[in-house]
């Protein structure tokens, strides 16, 4: 058992554990949830013994093995096949002991090692990584490329699947649905649920708890709550605790007379009743869920469009890809104003593509694209929060947008969004994810787009902010066009689905309880028509996978001379880095300021501050860098992550 008694910690001036208890049985799967900043990350690096406590005590078997996912990954040569059976850490430890006892000649160690790999089965270990890295969307042929071959959100993959790898008794996730598509995800719910092993799971993902985890710990107030059951019995359990105030009874009701309002706007015109019904079934869904969000800090809404054209735009059989090759071919599409669509599919598809190409950042490779006069596009893209000015302010990224506009207009605003006071004006570059997404979201409310598209927006959003975010599509009175993995967002912002397969767009009728099982029959009928393929592998994801590698081999040259350089950076970075923390731990102790320490001190500071301005140099450089691979590559690297 995991026992967390009268816990105490203090990062800085931050409380983030008071006396706070709980207790973890073995096998339960654990669902953490918490604004961010409130500590769960911290939580798990308590666990993993790499904190210590300022008081009481949080302490896991002795005899448990633990495993969790690397948030970095070196550009090593080996095969990403080799780098997942990494992960099987017995595996490893054994086979490296028969080999010193082959090597040493000693049959009888070698006999012992030979009956514990038996006993653990250590035969079946190169196809339980098969079929990990198959799940998770790797297709075969690229199960044997090395690891620096692929792009970051690939690498994250790889870290999951050596986690999973692992022979765990205890298994933290932290956000393990980020880099995933839809596909990959109901893969992910289903093989963790089958795992026999305690898990304890940070994700702001509602319908992956729900499907995972069998016991909700919220992190509020520098405590740990217990509840039991998964996300939707801890939103029912909290939503009547907070319903039981008349205050949060009276904002209840004021935000879904809100949303109301517009169902009524809606049901007047008979062209949008399909949109009124939508969002009927959000209200019968938001009556359930607001209560649990009453205390939210953040909401917010979208500006009405000042001009809302019918069609906004038009795909003529248009084909989509990059250089010479074609990902997607023949789509059109008309998006009508107030058109609410998901757009689905399996990595590599071409959703991302399809959504930059109506963006205008790609040429379409045949056909037509046709823009009313006045469209007016808010697109959030996949790595948006990558294009913010790091040494720059929230102020300072609206004025780019609107120069001629006074700088107390932009703080109003930029209050609505919690950038308040000091923190508009300051660098954004010690911001969390979710503060970075919010002013990304700022930037294109600002903007009075008619024509939302979005491209993963809740990646880096805590439960709270996807609730606005939801509630404030909900409102939105232009056209809008969702890719996310998050089916809550998808289910209460959208209308209908079309989908990307076999190099075509398709309409899709049915919600996404249908698509998941027209999804699995796909599966199925790939399988049965080739019995040697993985599992988890169908046809489409291996002929996108095969025209993506093509590209690859085209652009490998070109990009060649740019990799070197950032694997160079990195390098120096990682040792820069090091040496930053060792600084810091030392200025961090009271000897580094006695008398005796004074010029020990003052060269640390004095190194410390050159430490910086060279990281700083080397970011900006790493960036330039990636950004001008993204463009020789065609952003195919954004293709392979969506």
């Amino acid at each position: 058992m995991i026992y967390i008694q009268n816990l105490t910690l203090q990062r800085g001036t931050k409380v983030l554990f008071d006396q706070a208890n709980l207790t973890i049985n073995p096998n339960q799967r654990v669902g953490l949830i918490g604004k961010n900043g409130t500590g769960k990350s911290t939580l798990f690096s308590l666990l993993k013994g790499e904190l210590h406590s300022d008081g009481g005590d949080a302490s896991v078997p002795a005899h448990w093995l633990m495993a969790s996912v690397a948030q970095n990954t070196p550009a090593l040569e080996c095969s990403a096949f080799d780098y997942v059976l990494q992960g099987d850490a017995q595996l490893q430890g054994l086979q490296a002991a028969l080999k010193q006892a082959e090597a040493d000649n000693n049959g009888e160690e070698m006999a012992q090692v030979l009956a514990q790999l038996d006993e653990i089965d250590a035969y079946s270990a190169p196809a339980r990584a098969g079929k990990l890295l198959n799940g998770l969307g790797f297709a075969t042929d690229e199960q044997q490329r090395p690891v620096k071959t692929f792009s970051g959100g690939w690498r994250m993959r790889l870290n999951l699947a050596q986690a999973l790898m692992c022979r765990a008794d205890l298994l933290l996730l932290d956000e393990p649905t980020n880099h995933l598509d839809l596909e990959t995800v109901l893969w992910l719910e289903q093989h963790l649920a089958n795992l026999n092993c305690t898990q304890i799971i940070i994700s702001h993902d509602r319908d992956f708890l729900n499907a995972v985890t069998n016991t909700t710990v919220e992190l509020s107030q520098q405590k740990l709550t217990v509840y039991g059951g998964n996300y939707d019995f801890y939103e029912r359990e909290r939503a009547l605790r907070l319903a039981q105030q008349q205050s949060a009874y009276v904002k209840q009701q004021a935000h879904i007379a809100h949303l109301q309002s517009f169902i009524d706007r809606f049901k007047a015109k008979a062209t949008k009743a399909v949109q009124a019904q939508s969002r009927i079934k959000a209200l019968a869904r938001l009556e359930l869920i607001a209560p649990a969000h009453l205390d939210s800090e953040f909401a917010f809404e979208f500006i009405e469009p000042a001009h809302l054209p019918n069609p906004l735009l038009k795909l003529d059989e248009v084909d989509l890809g990059y250089g010479d090759i074609s990902i997607v071919k023949n789509v059109s599409l008309s998006i009508e104003s107030g058109a609410r669509i998901g757009l689905l599919g399996v990595n590599g598809s071409g959703k991302s593509t399809l959504i930059k190409t109506i963006a205008g950042e790609l040429t379409p490779l045949a056909g037509q694209i046709i823009r009313a006069e006045k469209l007016n596009v808010g697109y959030f893209a996949q790595h948006q929060l990558e294009t913010l000015r790091s040494d720059q302010s929230p102020i300072w990224h609206i004025q780019q947008l609107s120069p001629q506009v006074r700088e107390q207009e932009i703080r109003n605003f930029l209050g609505g969004f919690q950038f308040q006071g000091e923190m508009a004006m300051q660098a954004i570059a010690p911001f969390s994810g979710g503060e970075k997404a919010r002013l990304a979201l700022a930037m294109i409310v600002w903007q009075q787009p008619n024509l939302l598209l979005l491209d993963e927006p809740t990646n880096h959003l805590d439960l709270d902010m996807r609730h606005a975010l939801t509630v404030a599509l909900q409102s939105f009175q232009g056209a809008l066009i969702v890719v996310s993995h998050d089916r809550s967002l998808l289910e209460a912002t959208t209308d209908g689905f079309v989908f990307m397969h076999e190099q075509r767009l398709h309409h899709f009728d049915g919600d996404l309880n249908d698509y998941r099982q027209w999804r699995l029959q796909q599966d199925q009928l790939a399988n049965q028509s080739n019995p040697n393929a993985a599992p988890s592998s169908s046809q489409n994801r291996k002929d996108s996978k095969r025209q993506q590698a093509q590209l690859r081999q085209q652009l490998s040259q070109q990009t060649k001379p740019l990799q070197k350089k950032i694997a160079s950076a990195e390098a120096t970075m990682a040792k820069l880095g090091s040496e930053q923390q060792e600084l810091e731990a030392f200025l961090g102790t009271e000897d580094a300021y006695s008398a005796e320490n004074k010029a020990q001190m003052q060269q640390s500071v004095s190194r410390l501050g050159e430490i910086k301005t060279q990281l700083a140099t080397l970011e900006e450089d790493w960036l330039m860098w990636q950004d001008e691979v993204e463009q020789l590559s065609a952003s195919i690297q954004a293709e392979f992550g969506e």
